[in-house]
């Protein structure tokens, strides 16, 4: 099948079918006497592989050692287990870090007036740019808020 049966099938976009081609990703398919890739079954399966593991949040650098694992038949399932629950670990960490964002905003838009005066600590703690805008760590501007 062409590029574009491939795409449809596996739900993977030509343009980053030919990227993980490119990162060999996935194995280079065979090529029809005109050129074009051939792709079968075998490729299909191993970019369901790659869109299941995208949609999970792996990264192409994980993915290529989930898949290095796949294609090991004498691999230790404790291998693939402990790359999953760094995964874990570090969406936790992610997760935490956009609720601390979303906090810091909450409480930054809750001590805005929202008025016609020009006076924001919004504005005023994005300008400072000396940490995070969290309550704990907010700018000059916003410090006689507090």
């Amino acid at each position: 099948m062409n590029i574009g049966e491939a795409a449809n099938l596996s739900g993977v976009s030509a343009k980053m079918i030919r990227y993980y081609e490119e990162v060999a990703l996935i194995r280079p398919p065979a090529r029809n006497q005109n050129g074009y890739r051939a792709y079968d079954e075998s490729n299909i399966h191993e970019l369901k592989f790659i869109r299941r593991a995208r949609d999970l949040g792996f990264t192409v650098e994980q993915i290529s050692g989930l898949m290095h694992l796949w294609r090991d038949r004498s691999r230790a399932s404790a291998d693939v287990k402990r790359l999953a629950l760094e995964h874990v670990a570090a969406l936790e960490a992610k997760q935490r870090e956009i609720a601390e964002m979303a906090n810091s905003l909450k409480h930054l838009a809750a001590n805005c007036h929202g008025d016609g005066r020009p006076d924001c600590p919004i504005i005023e703690s994005l300008a400072d740019g000396g940490g995070p805008a969290s309550p704990t760590h907010l700018g000059k501007g916003f410090g006689k808020l507090r």
